[in-house]
């Protein structure tokens, strides 16, 4: 009886585990049938255009893959370093009373609906940008990247800071054991230690920022325009999940207009999943590389 009570759960489990594996297949065979016809429709030429302007069947992907990857990255160059500093400080410099202040803060701060903090970013932010730099508007891509840096932030603390904690306290004290600094500990042993805790918790934060639609739909200003130099981060974008977010709704069904943004989904999808490969190759380079050494 109890065999087959661990047989059915073992099953159940395994059932489970390759749902998500299903699903995901699911998502993409329908992205590909809803997607694939706007290659047939619209000329390669017109589709790597600079213009996204569908009323003149004018479908160019540039500007909007340009808003995105701008807005992405450079709100990852803020969150990653402030992430995961937030993370060690917690983690293994607060004092305990403060840690369990911080700790839920933080997690309350990663529930706060993006919605929310795109009022905040228009409301507050991008007045405040406006006035400091003497921009024409505050809604740039440079406000898009900050609210963004805002939103990953306590993604990347929270699970980041759960990584270093599931670091066994022996690695520790054999460090300072051997003489090294709290610093010399954290930096050489404790973040080496997490390190597959830590990427992931990366790889959440830019999954988080590549995906975020309302709140960049209301702080960039929504104007596809294609990345020309560093005054480009002080003009408005648009991004491809603000693109899918503001004309899905108001596109009939079939035409090419709709099957262009289904395509902007596959692009996402390909992305997304481009660098959740990339770094878990890296990650398992990294292990063999450390099993070798060792």
């Amino acid at each position: 009886m109890k065999r087959n009570s661990e047989k059915i759960i073992t099953t159940t489990i395994r059932i489970a585990g390759s749902s998500s594996i299903l699903f995901l297949m699911l998502i993409f065979f329908f992205l590909l049938k809803e997607g694939i016809p706007a290659i047939m429709e619209v000329d390669l030429s017109s589709m790597l255009g600079k213009r996204w302007y569908p009323i003149e069947d004018l479908f160019g992907i540039l500007p909007l893959l340009s808003g995105s990857l701008i807005v992405t990255v450079f709100s990852m160059l803020i969150a990653l370093p402030l992430g995961v500093g937030t993370a060690i400080y917690i983690g293994e410099i607060a004092p305990r009373s403060v840690k369990e202040i911080l700790k839920p803060l933080v997690e309350i701060l990663a529930g706060i609906p993006s919605v929310v903090l795109g009022f905040i970013g228009i409301l507050v932010l991008s007045p405040l940008l406006r006035r400091t730099f003497n921009l024409p508007t505050g809604l740039t891509a440079f406000t898009g990247a900050i609210l963004l840096a805002l939103i990953s932030i306590p993604t990347i603390a929270s699970i980041a800071e759960d990584a270093l904690y599931a670091v066994p306290k022996s690695y520790r004290d054999a460090s300072y054991a051997l003489g090294a600094t709290q610093w010399q500990t954290i930096w050489g042993v404790v973040i080496p230690a997490a390190r597959s805790g830590i990427l992931t918790a990366v790889m959440l934060g830019i999954g988080r920022s590549l995906g975020e639609t309302m709140a960049v739909m209301m702080v960039t200003g929504n104007a596809p325009t294609v990345f020309t130099g560093i005054s480009s981060f002080f003009a408005p974008v648009r991004t491809m999940t603000a693109t899918i977010a503001s004309e899905m709704g108001e596109v009939a069904t079939g035409s090419t207009h709709y099957h262009m943004l289904f395509l902007i989904g596959i692009i996402l999808f390909l992305v997304s999943l481009a660098i959740n490969i990339a770094s878990s190759t890296a990650f398992q380079k990294r292990d063999k590389k450390g099993q070798v050494t060792s």
